[in-house]
């Protein structure tokens, strides 16, 4: 069960102990793909982090990502995401696709 008044915790989060990292599956599609040169990876993040933490996270993995932080969004156990301050409680395991925009414009 997820406590309601855990998810909007202010400061930095404590940062002892493997029980607060996860190994999520990174999957990278089109443009993304192209950019990052694969079109997957696992990487350790924070469980409790917010979507845009999460893209800062991958963006320092690979930085030519950067250029597309406005048009991806995230897709996190196959629900879309967007990049901003809502926190994901990932679980080891997980599946986060990064999906640029399909279509041009």
């Amino acid at each position: 069960a997820v406590q309601q008044g855990a998810l909007f915790r202010h400061g930095p989060a404590p940062t002892t102990g493997s029980a607060l990292l996860a190994q999520v599956s990174v999957l990278y599609f089109a443009r993304s793909a192209e950019l990052a040169g694969l079109r997957c990876e696992t990487l350790t993040v924070p469980r409790r982090i917010t979507a845009l933490q999460l893209w800062e996270e991958i963006v320092k993995v690979h930085p030519r990502l950067a250029v597309i932080q406005d048009q991806v969004i995230f897709a996190v156990r196959q629900e879309y995401v967007l990049l901003g301050d809502q926190v994901l409680v990932l679980q080891p395991g997980d599946e986060v696709a990064v999906i640029p925009p399909i279509s041009g414009g």
